[in-house]
């Protein structure tokens, strides 16, 4: 993706950026410049770098909301009978609760501020005393996006961290038989759609990661929370490209891909990740 692809978007009230940092904000906004664009993926002419959700237009934004809350309900009505076997497989193989819950990092539309500690005048106090209200410290608050509770149907055994949170590997054990069949077509996924109807997750959009594996990526990635600049999603671009992610360089890609998306999102690209997840769903592309 070249430079000229993100400097040419309409300009947007209230997120106009100065020409001279336009540079920056491209290394900013896109991880690296060798994540070639897939050829079926339509790129938008933009004049400026996209932010987050709040640079699409109302009607794309609209637009995409409609087709979240159609196509979440259509998915149900054609896959509750697959949803309602695939449950009571999962209760009949392994003990444990049928769906599982966990905490996920969704949208961030926060606005970077600068650092206040050097709008600060005067030297340090003689004394080095602590100058922050720790009341109102900036540290405390993660700093990442909205928390949700995402909800899939259990592919581990219930004890599965036991030792911690922890990425899931090739072959790993913790894994139930039924879990690695749901794994591989995505079923495991399907609880997703009530995240959806309930706009916390869209269909297409980056994928939303843990709490607890956010703030150690993010130490590897500086331009991670980036990503989160637009409401996370059951399907991606990462997700049909990359797959499941399980390293630091998977993780990097993902973030080239995800951006690359915030600069293209559009209806036409959602409707082609969609189809082009029917592809991953059918041949298990990916799966851990």
């Amino acid at each position: 993706m070249s430079t000229s692809t993100l400097d040419r978007s309409a300009s947007i009230p209230g997120t106009e950026i100065p020409s001279t940092d336009l540079s920056d904000l491209y290394d900013h906004y896109v991880a690296s410049s060798d994540q070639i664009p897939p050829n079926w993926l339509t790129q938008l002419k933009l004049e400026r770098p996209r932010r987050s959700t709040r640079c699409l237009s109302e009607s794309t934004r609209l637009a995409k909301r409609i087709m979240d809350i159609t196509g979440a309900l259509l998915l149900l009505f054609i896959l509750w009978p697959v949803m309602l076997v695939t449950a009571i497989l999962v209760w009949a193989t392994s003990p444990g609760p049928i769906i599982y819950r966990q905490t996920r990092v969704g949208l961030n539309l926060r606005k970077p501020r600068p650092d206040r500690r050097k709008l600060m005048l005067g030297p340090p106090p003689p004394d080095h005393t602590e100058r922050r209200n720790s009341d109102a410290d900036r540290r405390l608050d993660s700093g990442y996006g909205m928390p949700f509770t995402l909800y899939k149907f259990r592919t581990m055994r219930q004890d599965a961290e036991k030792n911690g949170a922890q990425f899931a590997v090739k072959g790993d054990p913790r894994i139930t038989p039924l879990g690695r069949i749901m794994r591989k077509t995505r079923l495991d996924e399907l609880p997703q759609l009530w995240n959806v109807l309930r706009g916390e997750m869209s269909l297409v959009g980056p994928r939303p990661e843990r709490p607890e594996f956010v703030e150690k990526i993010s130490d590897e990635i500086p331009n991670y929370i980036n990503r989160l600049g637009l409401k996370p999603g059951l399907t991606g671009l990462a997700q049909v490209i990359n797959g499941y992610d399980n390293n630091i360089e998977s993780f990097r890609r993902k973030v080239n891909l995800d951006l690359l998306y915030l600069q293209n999102c559009c209806i036409w690209n959602d409707i082609k990740i969609l189809f082009r997840t029917i592809r991953v769903v059918l041949t298990g592309s990916g799966a851990l």
